[in-house]
């Protein structure tokens, strides 16, 4: 039985599996940091500017999660599963996860902050550039 209504439920689960991309984006940043990248900076570039786009829209979901007094709580993780606990106004509901289905929400998530963070690139580039 649902508990929470759709907007709800679509808040809080933004604000998870952003904040998971954004545990991935820092994890790749350290791994850059660490590797033996010829060249590092455009990466480090494009993935701080991730984590800021990432960052910002996280502070205005935590802001309207607040509003509407609305907590999400990890409960359990193993091998297949992940299930979190969304609280809003005295009402709860459980959600199970499908781990591969975290990946792919996460995975979308990324490559929403990483078209977010590059620049507009002109349909014709010219090659003599």
């Amino acid at each position: 039985m649902r508990y929470l209504s759709d907007e709800e439920l679509k808040l809080g689960s933004r604000f998870l599996f952003l904040s998971m991309a954004m545990v991935v984006i820092q994890q790749d940043i350290q791994h850059i940091q660490k590797g033996s990248f010829k060249i590092k900076e455009p990466y480090m570039e494009l993935l701080e500017k991730m984590a800021f786009e990432a960052t910002n829209e996280r502070k205005k979901l935590r802001q309207d999660m607040q509003k509407r007094n609305l907590k999400v709580v990890t409960l359990h993780k193993n091998d297949s599963f992940s299930s979190f606990l969304f609280l809003c106004q005295g009402r709860e509901e459980k959600r199970n996860y499908f781990n591969p289905a975290i990946r792919k929400k996460v995975e979308a998530i990324v490559q929403e902050l990483m078209h977010k963070a590059l620049p507009p690139y002109p349909q014709y580039a010219s090659a003599d550039t």
